[in-house]
């Protein structure tokens, strides 16, 4: 699909995305007080509200386990509730004294999406309306920035989307990669009507990820490019203020560490919001996006103009919702900001808006039917909830999955004979597939990202250094001290879908050893591992395309890579297979050790 810049040129090269009306005939956007002199200043105030990292999220439901959200915090989940909040905010700050926007990685991540992504794909000729659209049109929302996993499902699907909307999607550092212009648009400018008959113009810029590069090459190599956000919020800030902007928001789907899980692959950083608020003058606030952590109110301080920038970014699918409340006074001819603040509100602390599950009952249930197919039967219960710490069947089940798949696919190729690795994360920890039926749901509920699959070249020293790489999970834990398996992962913040666990090798981790020595007894076929020895590594596109960093597998030849989706791949295994028989494939391969006492 062509990247339609003629479109996006003739609707938004001169407003941004559009011009949207807004402002309160009501007191509650205005306020006067007294200035120097006597003479009444002209106040108003405002909000913006924000979400983030929705990721499918419409009803308050987990598809994998076919019931209501929960977790242990009891956080609910979805845009339904997030719906309430707005509603209330709205009643209580005045209609037209509110904006509603998004930082990203919206139609990735629930069974709702994927169906409308795939089963019932969108891009299809007289096909249905997002369920993500319907909700956030249905919500008035005024811009929304774009996420990495915007991309997974390839640009049409994107652009599809993005005509569904009935609001911008914006990316100023997402560029045409012939032109180096926009391919989507950079920013959306909002008028706020004030009772003092000066309105305020808002301008929120959208940056999106540098890693999408990386992460989604195959979607976008040779059509876009995605330079650093620091570098296109200097380029685009003072734009929106020569165009009269009074307040610049950015919404960026980025963390605010200021760290990359990518190392040096790419001269941009990933989480860069901070940085942004840092080094570009002329920001007020910034919606954070990305990183999937709860930030009520963070301020930053601009290096040039030491002005305090704050920074908020709300819990992932819908769990929080933020508020910038913004209070502005009428100085020398224009608005400016006096004060700004920050907070979040829990979406578990109200109901679900019926006008968005209403709307989208009939997509809810066709999900639930789908996710609820029979598609095979499994001998014994398999749980993920030990996966982090030890060697469990069902992730053995990923890796003999992926490594059948990889055998079948080279079958008549002249790396036919080189035997086959694979490697798998705990995605999630409350992964089952019980004894018995199986479904759609408990497989999908594995591997819940659309991760693909591919074939790398590597030998027994890279190997090596791959498993070396994946132990810096672990944090150290001398020999004789208590071990608490809550405790014992997740070291530097490393997160479960960064531990790969690879199958075909047998090794230890001496967990009691400092990172970068750990893993020992490294075997293939009960004998020691020759660093010269040859191995097809079947490992998914996230991996493979340098997604957290592991070393050498981005570099390695590819003998194979698919486009299916590895949860479809396993979906299409066992309905072919008929059943899961654990005693096939699971075995003890990997084990965390102490001196060399194992650990568990």
């Amino acid at each position: 699909m062509p990247l339609n810049r003629r479109k996006f040129l003739g609707k938004s090269a001169a407003t941004g995305a559009g011009v949207a009306l807004a402002g309160a005939v009501a007191a509650p956007g205005a306020q006067a007080a007294e200035a120097h002199g006597g003479r009444p200043a002209k106040r108003y105030a405002f909000t913006v509200m924000g979400t983030t990292d929705l990721h499918g999220n419409v009803f308050n439901w987990d598809y994998f386990t076919d019931k209501e959200f929960d977790d242990k915090d009891h956080n609910d989940v979805g845009l339904a509730k997030v719906s309430t909040l707005v509603n209330r905010v709205r009643a209580e700050k005045g209609r037209r004294n509110t904006l509603l926007i998004d930082a990203g990685d919206t139609i990735q991540g629930t069974q709702l999406s994927y169906y409308y992504a795939k089963v019932d794909p969108i891009t299809a000729e007289g096909g249905p309306v997002h369920p993500m659209a319907q909700a956030m049109n249905a919500m008035e929302y005024d811009a929304a920035a774009l996420g990495n996993h915007e991309f997974n499902y390839g640009i049409p699907v994107l652009r599809k989307f993005e005509q569904q909307c009935r609001f911008p999607l914006l990316g100023a550092n997402a560029l045409d990669a012939k032109t180096l212009r926009p391919a989507f648009a950079p920013y959306s400018m909002h008028r706020l009507r004030t009772p003092h008959g000066r309105d305020v113009k808002v301008a929120v810029l959208g940056l999106t990820n540098p890693g999408i590069a990386i992460w989604d090459k195959a979607n976008v190599q040779g059509r876009m490019t995605f330079p650093g956000l620091e570098e296109q919020a200097a380029k685009w800030v003072p734009k929106l203020r020569s165009m009269g902007a009074d307040v610049v928001i950015v919404s960026a789907h980025s963390g605010s560490s200021g760290t990359s899980s990518y190392g040096d692959q790419l001269p941009y950083v990933e989480n860069a919001a901070g940085l942004v608020a840092e080094q570009v003058p002329g920001i007020d606030a910034i919606l954070v996006g990305h990183a999937h952590t709860e930030i009520p109110e963070y301020f930053v301080t601009n290096k040039e103009t030491g002005r305090k920038v704050v920074l908020s970014e709300p819990l992932k699918w819908g769990q929080r919702l933020t508020l910038f409340d913004f209070e502005l006074v009428w100085e020398k001819g224009c608005w400016t900001v006096e004060k700004v603040g920050a907070k979040v509100l829990n979406s578990n602390t109200v109901e679900e808006d019926a006008k968005i599950t209403g709307l989208l009952t009939d997509e809810h249930a066709k999900v639930v039917a789908y996710v609820n197919q029979v598609i095979g039967t499994n001998a014994a219960e398999m749980t993920s909830a030990e996966a982090p710490y030890k060697d469990v069947p069902i992730i053995d089940l990923i890796n003999h999955i992926q490594a059948d798949t990889v055998k079948q696919a080279l079958v008549g190729t002249e790396h036919a004979a080189l035997p086959v690795l694979s490697q798998a994360a705990c995605f999630s920890r409350s992964a089952r597939i019980p004894a018995g039926e199986v479904t759609i749901r408990d497989v999908a509920g594995l591997y819940v990202f659309e991760n693909t699959l591919e074939a790398r070249l590597m030998t027994g020293a890279q190997m090596k250094a791959y498993l070396e790489f994946s132990a810096n999970y672990y944090v150290r834990t001398p020999a004789g001290a208590p071990v608490e398996p809550a405790k014992l992962t997740n070291a530097g913040g490393i997160p479960d879908y960064n531990y790969d666990v690879v199958s075909g090798l047998s090794y230890e981790i001496d967990i009691a050893k400092p990172a970068g020595s750990r893993v020992a007894n490294v075997r293939f076929g009960g004998q020691p591992l020759a660093d010269d020895a040859k191995f097809v590594f079947a490992v998914n596109n996230y991996r493979a395309n340098g997604g957290g960093n592991f070393p050498h597998v981005a570099a390695a030849p590819v003998l194979w890579s698919n486009s299916e989706e590895i949860r479809n791949t396993m979906i299409a295994w066992v309905k072919a297979k008929g059943s899961i028989d654990p005693a096939v494939f699971a075995a003890v391969d990997w084990k965390l050790t102490r001196e060399g006492v194992p650990v568990f």
